[in-house]
């Protein structure tokens, strides 16, 4: 049997607080959702001045990136290379770029997604909350 490592409160009010001041020290109104491993949502947090329908997609990119075990930037690249079949794939919603799984050991522990800026920013907000825990 394993032991498994899981994010706790303070990992995510760590990882919510960097990606937050990421996003402010860019001027970049965004949401930011944080989920545990089942995609389940730990965390949401709306700056002002993101559009409403972002507190929908930035959750549905961190579920995304938590179940697949994968940034959810792979997802849109295959959709976008011509396979849109997956389009059709179960409980993936959040296929867009902006969703990043929170990785420990190997092991996928979480997901950050966010929403509210260019894809390639979104990213760049999450990845900056993950390095919060020295992940």
């Amino acid at each position: 049997m394993k032991t498994k490592s899981y994010l706790e409160l303070a990992d995510v009010k760590a990882i919510a607080a960097a990606a937050e001041a990421e996003a402010v020290k860019n001027k970049w109104a965004v949401t930011i959702a944080i989920v545990d491993d089942g995609g389940h949502l730990l965390w949401l947090q709306r700056l002002d001045g993101v559009a409403a329908i972002s507190s929908h997609i930035a959750p549905a990119k961190a579920r995304t990136a938590a179940l697949g075990r994968r940034e959810s930037k792979g997802y849109e690249d295959v959709i976008n290379g011509g396979r849109y079949s997956f389009l059709s794939a179960p409980t993936l919603e959040g296929m867009l770029e902006g969703g990043v799984p929170i990785m420990k050991d190997g092991e996928c522990i979480g997901a950050v997604g966010v929403s509210g800026v260019k894809s390639t920013e979104d990213a760049q907000i999450a990845k900056a909350g993950i390095a919060a825990i020295g992940l």
